[in-house]
């Protein structure tokens, strides 16, 4: 093993791990409720336990380059996420999904830089097509932003929403979002000041004040 891996283990095991033991005995018999699946960046610096403090069981996280929903596409291929999405959703019933992006997302600025700096990263840039959408957007709503930090922020914001609109054309999200049993949520996390911003019924996103 890597020595990180094997050092961090190793505090697991003698400090984590016996303060939840219990728990995990719990979680081993009775199976997984999470209460949030939640569709974020696979970015290191970004992790959704740590963001809401969450224990083992409370989170059923799932994480991609740029934290994209994907189309709806049921053609036989490989869907990591949307499969996620489905056993989420039909088999654990979670009652929420939140879309969590964060500042400085590496996929959202290759999108904005036009593919990004690597021309042969085939399934990145792949990957990140459905951003073309945000970008759009970004540019419509702030048609005076030209560099390319700033427009990298709203692309981000706007990534967001339409990952939501997206959810909603997945058959077994729209039926539960139609009679109440699931709610769709927003998010942005500042890496550098550890704030988060929340997407609001209106559609903005504002400061999470506590």
């Amino acid at each position: 093993m890597p020595s990180p891996l094997t050092e961090g283990f190793s505090r697991f095991r003698s400090e984590l791990y016996p303060r939840q033991h219990a728990l995990f005995e719990t979680l081993a018999e009775d199976g997984q409720h999470p209460h949030t699946l939640v569709i974020a960046c696979c970015d290191s610096r970004v992790d959704p336990a740590q963001v809401f403090d969450a224990r083992p069981g409370e989170l059923f996280v799932v994480r991609n380059v740029a934290n994209i929903v994907p189309p709806f596409e049921p053609d036989g291929g490989h869907h990591g996420v949307s499969a996620a999405l489905e056993f989420a959703v039909k088999k654990l019933e979670v009652p929420n999904i939140l879309v969590l992006g964060h500042r400085q997302c590496g996929g959202v600025k290759a999108c904005v830089a036009g593919g990004g700096e690597d021309a042969d990263a085939v399934f990145i840039n792949q990957w990140i097509e459905p951003l073309g959408e945000a970008l759009a957007d970004a540019r419509s709503e702030e048609p005076q932003l030209t560099d390319e930090d700033a427009l990298s922020e709203r692309v981000e914001l706007c990534s967001i929403r339409r990952s939501i609109e997206r959810l909603k054309t997945y058959p077994f999200v729209a039926e539960r979002l139609a009679d109440g049993r699931l709610k769709l949520h927003g998010a942005r996390f500042g890496i550098a000041d550890g704030e988060l911003e929340w997407l609001t019924v209106d559609g903005e996103f504002a400061p999470v004040a506590l």
